[in-house]
């Protein structure tokens, strides 16, 4: 496999083909019960597909990848004068690939594999939008998360007050591509005032869809006894707001049975 296919839909399994145009009653539109904030899909991504898609993935970006880090802050008990007054900010240790900056040696890298096109693509967006059950705005960001030995996002809300079109709520979309050398990793978030809920994320092929802001984190990565050279997770991430309300003809990505709904890719 030389490049990534020119559509997301080109990854799907029936059940995935299913779920795009809006017929699995199960998921569709699951997100819009305010009290469902994530959702895990298995099944929904041709694991054949996903694995070459995920050593073309490490062999044409794992070079140009940069360190996003932030660790405890160094007084956060040395600073405290209350009893169980602690607080913890976002920490995280993994790398990424910067694909908002066309400069970058990433999106270069990204682009000629055709990765960039893929994360772009209408049905990328529209599977998004299927799931969520919203109408979300054509301008979508995209991201590419490398997890390492050890690496880990400790826990935080993804809430934004102070940004107008992302206070409200937005989607997250993720895809997972994890390395052999992986034992395991998993995302751990909220229910019911609680950090209770657990679900596996280093998979191949497995898709989560998030409704931001929630509390949640992502365990550190660990890898197989005598791996660590191919343990590595990495998540192809796209961050879709709401559309606005009266927004412009072809400026949004609407979910099944909505109006303007245009999807391209084969039928599978």
């Amino acid at each position: 496999m030389k490049r990534f296919p020119n559509e997301f839909a080109d990854l799907l399994t029936p059940k995935g083909r299913r779920i795009l145009d809006g017929k699995d009653a199960s998921v569709t539109g699951v997100l819009l019960d305010p009290a469902r904030r994530f959702v895990s899909l298995a099944g929904v991504v041709d694991v054949t597909k996903a694995t070459r898609c995920r050593d073309l993935l490490d062999a044409a970006l794992r070079e140009t990848l940069v360190p996003m880090e932030d660790p405890i802050p160094h007084d956060s008990i040395s600073g405290m004068t209350m009893n169980y007054m602690e607080l913890l900010p976002k920490t995280v240790r993994v790398r990424t690939a910067l694909l908002e900056n066309r400069r970058t040696r990433s999106w270069k890298a990204a682009e000629q594999v055709g990765l960039v096109a893929m994360l772009h693509s209408e049905t990328f967006a529209a599977f998004a939008a299927a799931v969520s059950g919203r109408t979300l705005r054509r301008n979508w960001g995209i991201q590419v998360l490398c997890y390492g030995p050890g690496d880990y996002s400790g826990p935080h809300n993804d809430h934004h007050p102070e940004e107008e079109e992302a206070r409200d709520g937005y989607v997250d979309m993720h895809l997972s591509l994890t390395m052999p050398g992986v034992e395991h990793q998993y995302l751990v978030y909220e229910k019911d005032g609680h950090l209770t809920e657990m679900t596996k994320v280093s998979t191949v092929g497995g898709m989560t869809v998030y409704r931001l802001p929630f509390w949640h984190y992502t365990t550190p990565l660990l890898a197989r006894r005598g791996a660590e050279a191919s343990c590595r997770r990495w998540v192809l991430l796209g961050t879709f707001l709401d559309a606005a309300p009266n927004a412009r003809k072809g400026s949004t990505v609407a979910p099944p049975g909505a109006p303007e709904r245009r999807l391209a890719g084969p039928r599978a």
